[in-house]
């Protein structure tokens, strides 16, 4: 599979479709593998005429990993995602990403902007004070260490499937036993523990973006779950209000996740943004 790199830092990605198409560059959360944009969400925008690229985050799944100690911003996340473009040939993209990948969208946004026709920022949040507040019981999904595989495989499963279902959407539950077979396809190609913590202190170390994202001209989609629990839409309403000409849309039973039944309103977020582009 391709890599890009920055710096002395490596990135897996994967690109779908004709590379002569428009590209769409998919950005994921906290402490997830790219492959959490599913193959078949990435041939849905393969079949509105779009490329899609996903990668895998540093300090995630295949790309660099870092160690106890070492620290990375937002800013280099984002410098990551154009070196991902750099290296599939894109001069621009429409760029969207979900929960902490929607923090970088817009880092990429505000850093970069001459690389980006759209943005689409996804269960995600300005960082201004109290639009990253979860619930007390979703919060603990992110400060909970699951137990060692290596010593309890399926107390392992069990946690990771119990938080995906305390963040997930109401109205949109996955098919039986899909939860636990990610978790097992996820664990078997990359497990890194640590990574999450270092990225969460790149999260908190990049503030509040309200202002930054002012400055923005770009067309913008803003798409949000009204019943999130770990991002709570308070999140989606500041983020569309501080980007200029941004649209909203909150989606009833949508929580913290990409479900199968989801993967049609998120593709037509994107393309909705995409289509607005000059």
């Amino acid at each position: 599979m391709p890599r890009a790199r920055n710096g002395a830092v490596e990135i897996e990605y994967e690109s779908f479709g004709d590379p002569a198409d428009p590209t769409i560059l998919l950005i994921n959360g906290l402490g997830s593998q790219m492959t959490r944009w599913p193959e078949a969400f990435c041939e849905k925008l393969v079949a509105r005429g779009y490329r899609a690229i996903r990668f895998d985050n540093r300090d995630t799944g295949k790309s660099t990993w870092f160690q106890p100690g070492e620290a990375y911003s937002l800013d280099d996340m984002a410098a990551d995602a154009a070196a991902v473009l750099d290296a599939a040939g894109v001069k621009q993209a429409h760029v969207a990403g979900v929960s902490m990948g929607g923090m970088i969208t817009q880092a990429v946004a505000i850093n970069h902007p001459d690389r980006v026709l759209s943005m689409t920022s996804i269960m995600s949040a300005t960082g201004a004070p109290g639009t990253l507040d979860p619930t007390p019981e979703a919060g603990a999904t992110l400060t909970l260490a699951p137990p060692d595989p290596a010593k309890d495989y399926e107390a392992y499963l069990a946690q990771v499937v119990k938080s995906a279902e305390i963040i997930g959407s109401p109205a949109y539950p996955w098919p039986a036993g899909a939860l636990r077979g990610r978790a097992i396809a996820e664990h078997k190609r990359a497990f890194n523990p640590t990574g999450s913590a270092r990225q969460m202190a790149a999260i908190r170390g990049d503030g509040d973006r309200t202002e930054r994202l002012g400055k923005l001209k770009v067309p913008a989609m803003v798409l949000h779950g009204a019943d999130d629990p770990l991002v709570q839409v308070v999140g989606g309403e500041a983020t569309a209000k501080a980007i200029p000409g941004a649209e909203l849309r909150v989606i009833p039973g949508m929580g913290h996740d990409l479900p199968p039944a989801l993967y049609d309103i998120f593709v037509d977020a994107i393309t909705a943004a995409a289509s607005r582009a000059n």
